[in-house]
Protein backbone atom coordinates (compact mmCIF):
# COMPACT_ATOMS: atom_id res chain seq x y z
CA UNK A 1 0.00 0.00 0.00
CA UNK A 2 1.32 3.29 -1.29
CA UNK A 3 2.32 5.75 1.70
CA UNK A 4 -0.97 8.19 0.08
CA UNK A 5 -3.28 5.17 0.81
CA UNK A 6 -2.01 5.24 4.03
CA UNK A 7 -2.10 8.87 5.08
CA UNK A 8 -5.78 8.65 3.51
CA UNK A 9 -6.89 6.23 5.51
CA UNK A 10 -5.19 7.94 8.58
CA UNK A 11 -7.10 11.13 8.02
CA UNK A 12 -10.90 9.75 8.17
CA UNK A 13 -10.25 8.97 11.38
CA UNK A 14 -9.79 13.09 12.11
CA UNK A 15 -12.20 15.47 11.38
CA UNK A 16 -13.10 16.61 7.75
CA UNK A 17 -13.42 20.06 8.61
CA UNK A 18 -10.32 20.35 9.88
CA UNK A 19 -8.46 18.18 6.69
CA UNK A 20 -10.55 20.49 4.52
CA UNK A 21 -8.74 23.73 6.08
CA UNK A 22 -5.29 22.03 5.55
CA UNK A 23 -6.15 21.76 2.05
CA UNK A 24 -7.72 25.10 1.32
CA UNK A 25 -5.22 26.75 3.69
CA UNK A 26 -2.59 25.48 1.78
CA UNK A 27 -3.33 26.38 -1.84
CA UNK A 28 -1.07 28.53 -2.88
CA UNK A 29 1.66 26.32 -1.69
CA UNK A 30 0.62 22.97 -3.10
CA UNK A 31 -0.48 24.68 -6.54
CA UNK A 32 3.59 26.23 -6.69
CA UNK A 33 5.19 22.89 -5.19
CA UNK A 34 2.81 19.97 -6.44
CA UNK A 35 2.59 21.43 -9.68
CA UNK A 36 6.53 22.02 -10.19
CA UNK A 37 6.96 17.68 -9.04
CA UNK A 38 4.09 16.71 -11.34
CA UNK A 39 5.83 18.69 -14.32
CA UNK A 40 9.16 16.96 -12.91
CA UNK A 41 7.73 13.69 -12.93
CA UNK A 42 6.29 14.48 -16.52
CA UNK A 43 9.23 15.03 -18.09
CA UNK A 44 11.69 12.22 -16.87
CA UNK A 45 11.66 8.23 -18.07
CA UNK A 46 13.81 7.45 -15.11
CA UNK A 47 15.39 8.58 -11.32
CA UNK A 48 18.41 9.63 -11.71
CA UNK A 49 20.70 12.41 -10.31
CA UNK A 50 19.71 14.91 -12.63
CA UNK A 51 16.08 14.18 -11.53
CA UNK A 52 16.99 14.52 -7.73
CA UNK A 53 18.95 18.21 -8.72
CA UNK A 54 15.76 19.63 -10.08
CA UNK A 55 13.73 18.52 -7.11
CA UNK A 56 15.86 19.80 -5.06
CA UNK A 57 15.54 22.71 -6.63
CA UNK A 58 11.50 22.72 -6.18
CA UNK A 59 12.14 22.19 -2.42
CA UNK A 60 14.42 25.24 -2.15
CA UNK A 61 12.09 27.35 -3.63
CA UNK A 62 9.07 26.17 -1.42
CA UNK A 63 11.46 27.68 1.51
CA UNK A 64 12.18 23.80 2.71
CA UNK A 65 15.71 25.53 3.92
CA UNK A 66 19.29 24.36 2.25
CA UNK A 67 20.34 22.41 5.20
CA UNK A 68 16.81 20.63 5.88
CA UNK A 69 16.66 19.96 1.89
CA UNK A 70 19.66 18.18 2.05
CA UNK A 71 18.98 15.78 4.44
CA UNK A 72 15.37 15.29 2.79
CA UNK A 73 16.95 14.48 -0.64
CA UNK A 74 19.51 12.34 0.61
CA UNK A 75 17.08 10.28 2.15
CA UNK A 76 14.89 9.87 -0.88
CA UNK A 77 18.28 8.60 -2.74
CA UNK A 78 18.36 5.86 -0.34
CA UNK A 79 14.71 4.98 -0.08
CA UNK A 80 14.59 4.62 -4.00
CA UNK A 81 17.62 2.72 -4.06
CA UNK A 82 16.08 0.05 -1.43
CA UNK A 83 12.62 -0.05 -2.36
CA UNK A 84 14.58 -0.32 -6.50
CA UNK A 85 12.17 2.37 -7.27
CA UNK A 86 12.93 3.62 -11.33
CA UNK A 87 9.30 5.47 -12.51
CA UNK A 88 9.28 8.95 -11.44
CA UNK A 89 5.89 9.25 -10.05
CA UNK A 90 6.70 6.78 -7.07
CA UNK A 91 8.90 8.99 -5.94
CA UNK A 92 6.09 11.11 -4.70
CA UNK A 93 4.64 8.74 -2.40
CA UNK A 94 7.94 8.86 -0.59
CA UNK A 95 8.45 12.40 -1.06
CA UNK A 96 5.47 12.86 1.29
CA UNK A 97 6.11 9.81 3.76
CA UNK A 98 9.74 11.34 4.25
CA UNK A 99 8.33 14.91 4.93
CA UNK A 100 5.96 13.47 7.95
CA UNK A 101 9.34 11.52 9.16
CA UNK A 102 11.50 14.62 9.02
CA UNK A 103 8.83 16.76 11.15
CA UNK A 104 8.35 13.62 13.56
CA UNK A 105 12.10 13.23 13.89
CA UNK A 106 12.32 15.40 17.08
CA UNK A 107 11.76 14.89 20.39
CA UNK A 108 8.56 16.49 20.85
CA UNK A 109 5.76 16.72 17.72
CA UNK A 110 2.98 17.48 20.39
CA UNK A 111 0.95 20.45 18.51
CA UNK A 112 -0.89 20.87 22.06
CA UNK A 113 -0.23 23.53 24.89
CA UNK A 114 1.30 21.21 27.64
CA UNK A 115 -1.42 22.38 30.77
CA UNK A 116 -0.75 22.26 34.24
CA UNK A 117 -2.76 19.46 36.10
CA UNK A 118 -3.02 21.97 39.22
CA UNK A 119 -3.02 25.49 39.03
CA UNK A 120 -2.03 28.18 36.67
CA UNK A 121 -0.52 27.28 33.62
CA UNK A 122 1.16 30.44 32.53
CA UNK A 123 2.01 31.00 28.46
CA UNK A 124 4.04 33.98 27.20
CA UNK A 125 3.56 35.08 23.43
CA UNK A 126 6.61 36.71 21.54
CA UNK A 127 7.71 37.68 17.96
CA UNK A 128 8.15 40.98 16.17
CA UNK A 129 5.42 43.84 15.40
CA UNK A 130 3.43 42.88 12.44
CA UNK A 131 3.41 38.74 12.46
CA UNK A 132 0.00 38.38 14.02
CA UNK A 133 0.66 38.39 17.67
CA UNK A 134 -2.19 39.98 19.51
CA UNK A 135 -4.71 38.26 16.67
CA UNK A 136 -3.23 35.09 17.45
CA UNK A 137 -3.74 35.53 21.10
CA UNK A 138 -6.93 36.19 21.01
CA UNK A 139 -7.90 33.46 18.79
CA UNK A 140 -6.08 31.46 21.25
CA UNK A 141 -7.74 32.21 23.90
CA UNK A 142 -11.22 31.70 21.57
CA UNK A 143 -10.49 28.15 21.07
CA UNK A 144 -9.07 27.37 25.11
CA UNK A 145 -12.11 29.11 25.99
CA UNK A 146 -14.15 26.61 23.52
CA UNK A 147 -12.48 23.79 25.60
CA UNK A 148 -13.87 24.58 28.73
CA UNK A 149 -10.79 26.44 30.01
CA UNK A 150 -11.02 29.55 32.23
CA UNK A 151 -8.85 32.43 29.99
CA UNK A 152 -6.89 35.45 31.14
CA UNK A 153 -5.20 38.08 28.81
CA UNK A 154 -2.39 40.13 29.92
CA UNK A 155 -1.78 43.24 27.67
CA UNK A 156 1.58 43.32 28.11
CA UNK A 157 2.96 44.96 24.80
CA UNK A 158 2.74 48.47 26.48
CA UNK A 159 4.73 50.39 23.57
CA UNK A 160 3.19 49.66 20.39
CA UNK A 161 0.47 52.26 19.45
CA UNK A 162 -3.23 50.49 19.94
CA UNK A 163 -1.78 47.27 21.14
CA UNK A 164 -3.62 47.46 24.20
CA UNK A 165 -6.99 48.54 22.83
CA UNK A 166 -6.47 45.66 19.82
CA UNK A 167 -5.74 42.98 22.82
CA UNK A 168 -8.98 43.96 24.51
CA UNK A 169 -11.55 44.26 21.11
CA UNK A 170 -10.40 40.73 20.77
CA UNK A 171 -10.90 39.97 24.85
CA UNK A 172 -14.29 41.65 24.47
CA UNK A 173 -14.97 39.53 20.71
CA UNK A 174 -14.01 36.09 22.66
CA UNK A 175 -15.39 37.10 26.34
CA UNK A 176 -11.96 37.48 28.51
CA UNK A 177 -10.98 39.71 30.97
CA UNK A 178 -7.62 41.90 29.66
CA UNK A 179 -5.53 42.66 32.23
CA UNK A 180 -3.55 46.12 31.47
CA UNK A 181 -2.22 49.01 32.55
CA UNK A 182 -1.83 52.34 30.46
CA UNK A 183 0.28 52.78 27.21
CA UNK A 184 4.11 52.95 27.88
CA UNK A 185 4.03 51.40 31.44
CA UNK A 186 6.54 49.14 32.35
CA UNK A 187 5.60 45.22 30.84
CA UNK A 188 6.92 43.39 33.95
CA UNK A 189 4.45 45.04 36.09
CA UNK A 190 1.59 44.45 33.93
CA UNK A 191 2.41 40.67 34.03
CA UNK A 192 2.83 40.74 38.03
CA UNK A 193 -0.62 42.29 37.98
CA UNK A 194 -1.63 39.68 35.81
CA UNK A 195 -0.48 36.56 37.65
CA UNK A 196 -1.82 38.05 40.61
CA UNK A 197 -5.23 38.65 38.97
CA UNK A 198 -5.30 35.07 37.98
CA UNK A 199 -4.66 33.61 40.88
CA UNK A 200 -7.19 35.62 43.10
CA UNK A 201 -9.58 34.36 39.95
CA UNK A 202 -8.71 30.59 40.02
CA UNK A 203 -8.29 31.08 36.20
CA UNK A 204 -7.24 28.43 33.97
CA UNK A 205 -4.29 29.80 31.54
CA UNK A 206 -3.21 33.27 31.56
CA UNK A 207 -2.08 34.55 28.07
CA UNK A 208 0.37 37.37 28.17
CA UNK A 209 1.25 39.52 25.06
CA UNK A 210 4.76 40.89 24.98
CA UNK A 211 6.54 44.03 22.69
CA UNK A 212 8.20 43.41 19.57
CA UNK A 213 10.36 45.93 18.57
CA UNK A 214 13.24 44.03 16.77
CA UNK A 215 14.88 47.24 15.29
CA UNK A 216 16.14 47.32 19.23
CA UNK A 217 17.36 44.04 19.64
CA UNK A 218 19.15 44.24 22.79
CA UNK A 219 16.31 46.16 24.54
CA UNK A 220 13.99 44.20 23.50
CA UNK A 221 15.44 40.70 24.82
CA UNK A 222 15.97 42.57 27.92
CA UNK A 223 12.48 43.41 28.04
CA UNK A 224 11.38 39.45 27.66
CA UNK A 225 14.31 38.63 30.03
CA UNK A 226 12.56 40.43 32.94
CA UNK A 227 9.22 39.73 32.03
CA UNK A 228 10.26 36.44 31.96
CA UNK A 229 12.16 36.86 35.77
CA UNK A 230 8.53 38.13 37.04
CA UNK A 231 6.45 34.97 35.99
CA UNK A 232 9.18 32.57 37.30
CA UNK A 233 8.72 34.74 40.67
CA UNK A 234 5.19 34.57 40.94
CA UNK A 235 4.78 31.11 39.48
CA UNK A 236 7.16 28.12 40.00
CA UNK A 237 7.88 27.19 36.39
CA UNK A 238 6.38 30.17 35.30
CA UNK A 239 6.39 30.11 32.23
CA UNK A 240 5.24 26.91 30.73
CA UNK A 241 5.12 27.88 27.04
CA UNK A 242 6.46 30.34 25.43
CA UNK A 243 5.13 30.69 22.19
CA UNK A 244 6.98 32.64 19.12
CA UNK A 245 4.63 33.98 16.46
CA UNK A 246 6.22 33.93 13.30
CA UNK A 247 4.70 35.15 9.60
CA UNK A 248 5.05 32.25 6.86
CA UNK A 249 5.09 34.57 4.08
CA UNK A 250 8.17 35.91 5.30
CA UNK A 251 9.51 32.75 4.44
CA UNK A 252 13.50 32.60 5.76
CA UNK A 253 13.16 35.51 7.61
CA UNK A 254 11.25 33.98 9.66
CA UNK A 255 13.47 31.12 10.63
CA UNK A 256 16.28 33.85 11.49
CA UNK A 257 13.92 35.16 14.00
CA UNK A 258 12.83 31.67 15.58
CA UNK A 259 16.90 31.96 15.62
CA UNK A 260 17.13 35.44 17.65
CA UNK A 261 14.05 34.86 19.38
CA UNK A 262 15.11 31.48 20.59
CA UNK A 263 18.82 33.27 22.25
CA UNK A 264 16.86 35.03 24.40
CA UNK A 265 13.58 32.92 25.78
CA UNK A 266 13.29 29.49 25.96
CA UNK A 267 10.60 29.01 23.08
CA UNK A 268 8.69 25.74 23.09
CA UNK A 269 6.47 26.24 20.18
CA UNK A 270 5.80 27.90 17.08
CA UNK A 271 2.38 29.73 15.61
CA UNK A 272 2.88 30.13 12.22
CA UNK A 273 0.74 32.58 10.75
CA UNK A 274 -0.81 33.49 7.24
CA UNK A 275 0.41 30.02 6.32
CA UNK A 276 -2.39 30.48 3.49
CA UNK A 277 -1.05 33.64 2.47
CA UNK A 278 2.37 31.95 1.17
CA UNK A 279 3.59 30.09 -2.02
CA UNK A 280 6.35 28.79 0.79
CA UNK A 281 5.05 26.58 2.79
CA UNK A 282 7.83 24.42 3.38
CA UNK A 283 9.48 27.19 6.29
CA UNK A 284 7.09 24.63 8.66
CA UNK A 285 9.89 21.87 7.70
CA UNK A 286 12.79 24.21 7.72
CA UNK A 287 11.80 25.50 11.54
CA UNK A 288 11.25 22.27 12.83
CA UNK A 289 14.19 20.76 11.34
CA UNK A 290 16.97 23.30 12.01
CA UNK A 291 15.63 24.98 15.05
CA UNK A 292 14.43 21.67 16.46
CA UNK A 293 11.24 23.75 17.40
CA UNK A 294 7.39 21.90 17.35
CA UNK A 295 5.21 24.17 15.56
CA UNK A 296 2.33 24.05 17.69
CA UNK A 297 -0.45 26.49 15.40
CA UNK A 298 -0.91 27.25 11.95
CA UNK A 299 -2.57 29.99 10.51
CA UNK A 300 -5.06 29.03 7.49
CA UNK A 301 -7.46 31.89 7.04
CA UNK A 302 -8.90 35.55 8.43
CA UNK A 303 -11.53 33.51 10.81
CA UNK A 304 -11.00 33.43 14.48
CA UNK A 305 -11.64 29.24 13.99
CA UNK A 306 -9.14 29.41 10.74
CA UNK A 307 -5.55 29.07 13.34
CA UNK A 308 -5.75 25.39 13.70
CA UNK A 309 -3.65 23.06 15.78
CA UNK A 310 -0.62 22.04 13.68
CA UNK A 311 -0.73 17.88 12.28
CA UNK A 312 2.00 16.50 10.39
CA UNK A 313 -0.11 14.22 8.36
CA UNK A 314 -2.77 17.10 7.38
CA UNK A 315 0.00 19.38 6.48
CA UNK A 316 1.58 16.95 4.22
CA UNK A 317 -2.09 15.99 2.91
CA UNK A 318 -2.54 20.27 2.15
CA UNK A 319 0.99 19.78 -0.06
CA UNK A 320 -0.30 16.70 -1.56
CA UNK A 321 -3.82 16.57 -1.77
CA UNK A 322 -4.26 16.75 -5.76
CA UNK A 323 -1.91 14.02 -6.41
CA UNK A 324 -3.63 11.65 -3.67
CA UNK A 325 -7.27 12.47 -4.85
CA UNK A 326 -5.83 11.59 -8.78
CA UNK A 327 -3.78 8.14 -7.50
CA UNK A 328 -7.86 7.20 -5.66
CA UNK A 329 -9.20 8.04 -8.95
Amino acid sequence: MSFFKKLREKLTTQTDSVTDKFREGLTKTRDSFSGKVNELVARYRKVDEEFFEELEEILIGADVGVNTVMDLIDELKMEVKRRNISEPSEVQSVISEKLVEIYEAGEDVSPTIQFQENGLTVVLVVGVNGVGKTTSIGKIAKKLKQEGKDVLLAAGDTFRAGAIEQLEVWGERVGVDVIKQSSGSDPAAVMYDAVQAAKARKVDVLLCDTAGRLQNKVNLMKELEKVKKVLEREVPGAPHEVLLVLDATTGQNALSQAKIFSEATNVTGIVLTKLDGTAKGGIVLAIRNEMQIPVKFVGLGEKADDLQEFNAEQYVYGLFADMMEKEES
